[in-house]
């Protein structure tokens, strides 16, 4: 194999002091989620918010004079990027990021902070790293790969030999996997640590690279998903047989689970997590039976999400909870109807979020009016005390979505 935990132990002594030792802490309303005992790795804290710190530096470090001041080049879709940027600018780097142009502008403006020129180049990772490579043959430039780099694996691995000192009888480790330096590197540490360990890998559905690789199969690739920092189409050349010998399954999540398992930890743990980094727990909300009774240590690897997108996120998981609901009523198009509405909601304990008239509906009568209404309930069963009540008072309630208000 391309490491060995010989090169996770050299990482580790490299970056002592460099990058954060972050807490593993027990999170007990994620064993309530999924009925499993859960622990959580915060890679969210570090400087960068995110795992990349360990690889990024212990890559940088090992640069000598020359290489150091000619400069080094990534591409990224943002965390490896911004990793990348802080830890040259500490050791006076010249950096150069290539990054997709469907990044999200947070981790674009993040990585730019930092000093790094940042070029924006197609709309994948792979298409920003043919430009990336192009760019350091023409200026000399030491290529600093996001996953596909012997020492960035080893880097990330620091991680399972944490969390195995501080969870020992951990069962199994649940790890985003996209080009698959962090499972790589992981997988490496904590079989040597711990030989009983089992290891899954947490994939977006949209890429399921590894999956195909590792089944022989051919799953599109493609879309826009939460977890940009795993949507990879080339699986680390350096970590597929790693993957293939030490990793025991592949768990393929789609959007509805990231977009849960964000939310879940910003509500029940309090911390913030981009799509990718919240993967191992949309792992164990897809296959909860899998995870059942056992302990699990779950890699929290970054928390760079857009604030419009994290909204949207929190918005959509109410609704799907009942917590936000729309209903389109029919009502006589007269003074005094909407506040008579409006006065009923009140009397049920129900917030109004939004009203709009549609007047102009053809299967309404031309003295009629259809409206909708957006309130907020408690639960489900709260909002079919709403829809009953509207139903009594004569106006012809409608569940309807967020897609059909917008006819």
């Amino acid at each position: 194999m391309s490491i060995a935990i010989a090169d996770v132990e050299a990482a580790r002594r490299t970056i002592s002091g460099q990058v954060l030792r972050t807490p593993m802490l027990p999170a007990p309303k994620l064993s309530l989620l999924t009925a499993a005992e859960v622990y959580v790795k915060y890679e969210n804290l570090q400087v960068t918010n995110s795992f990349k710190d360990r690889g990024a530096f212990n890559k940088l470090a090992s640069l000598g004079p020359s290489a150091r001041a000619r400069g080094v080049i990534a591409m990224s879709a943002g965390n490896h990027a911004q990793a990348v940027a802080y830890h040259a600018a500490r050791l006076a780097i010249p950096a150069t990021i290539v990054m997709p142009v469907t990044t999200p502008f947070v981790k674009i403006e993040a990585t730019q902070a930092h000093g790094a020129e940042v070029v924006l180049e197609g709309d994948t990772v792979a298409e920003a790293q043919i430009r990336a490579e192009a760019i350091a043959r023409q200026r000399g430039l030491t290529f600093v790969h996001p996953y596909d780099d012997p020492l960035v694996m080893a880097g990330q691995g620091t991680i399972a030999l944490e969390m195995l000192e501080d969870a020992p009888d951990l069962d199994v480790l649940v790890i985003p996997i996209g080009g698959g330096g962090l499972i790589a590197g992981n997988a490496i540490a904590a079989r040597s640590r711990k030989p009983t360990i089992e290891i899954v890998g947490a994939e977006a559905a949209l890429y399921p690279s590894f999956w195909n690789a590792l089944h022989g199969a051919h799953r599109p690739l493609g879309g826009a998903t939460l977890a940009e920092g795993i949507a990879v189409k080339n699986v680390g050349v350096l970590a597929l047989p790693i993957v293939r010998e030490l990793v025991s399954d592949i768990v393929l999540v789609d959007e509805a689970h990231l977009e849960r398992a964000v939310n879940a930890y910003l509500t029940l743990q309090k911390t913030m997590a981009e799509g990718a980094g919240a993967a191992g727990l949309a792992a164990m909300l897809t296959e909860p039976e899998r995870f059942r009774g056992r302990k699990v240590g779950l890699i929290l690897c970054g928390g760079n999400i857009d604030a419009r997108i994290l909204a949207s996120v929190m918005v959509r998981e109410l609704e799907r909870e009942d917590r936000i609901v729309s209903f389109r009523l029919t009502i006589p198009d007269q003074p005094g109807v909407l506040g008579q509405i409006a006065t009923r909601l009140g009397q049920l304990g129900v917030n109004i979020l939004a009203v709009e008239h549609r007047r102009l509906f053809l299967d309404v009568p031309a003295k009629g009016a259809k409206l909708d209404v957006t309130v907020e309930a408690r639960d489900r069963s709260h909002a079919e005390r709403i829809f009953k009540a509207l139903e009594g008072e004569g106006f012809q309630p409608m569940w309807i979505d967020t897609a059909t208000m917008m006819e």
